[in-house]
């Protein structure tokens, strides 16, 4: 389900969450559907359960992700994520962001590229 790099320096389960997050918003998985358990996904990537149930609990309490108990692990509908939390959170991750593209050479042009490619990727828009 979720290809991870045991040699990044990137934490196992930041990169876990990473990826579910990238699935969600890509709609690869839908609002109320099912995550694998944690003893499942935990033999399927042969990581700690520990780990996992650290990225669960990561993207519910970012509201990706809802729990019930004895059932599992659900995504989130869009309204139910806190809107001022995340938007704050991911403001400041764009700021830093992009200031490190610009340290690196990126023009205004070259964002607005990227932009452009992920409004496309993530809603087959144009503009």
């Amino acid at each position: 389900m979720f290809q991870l790099d045991v040699r990044s320096r990137k934490p196992i389960y930041e990169q876990l969450v990473d990826k579910i997050k990238e699935a969600i918003i890509h709609k690869i998985l839908k609002p109320d559907e099912q995550l694998p358990s944690v003893r499942m996904l935990s033999s399927e990537l042969t990581v700690n359960p520990n780990t996992i149930q650290r990225a669960y609990r990561e993207l519910e309490q970012q509201g990706y992700l809802y729990s019930i108990k004895g059932k599992g692990n659900f995504v989130a509908q869009i309204e139910q994520m806190p809107a001022n939390l995340a938007f704050d959170e991911l403001k400041t991750d764009l700021q830093k962001l992009i200031a490190e593209a610009i340290y690196l050479g990126l023009t205004k042009e070259d964002l607005l590229h990227i932009y452009q490619e992920a409004m496309i990727q993530t809603r087959g828009e144009k503009n």
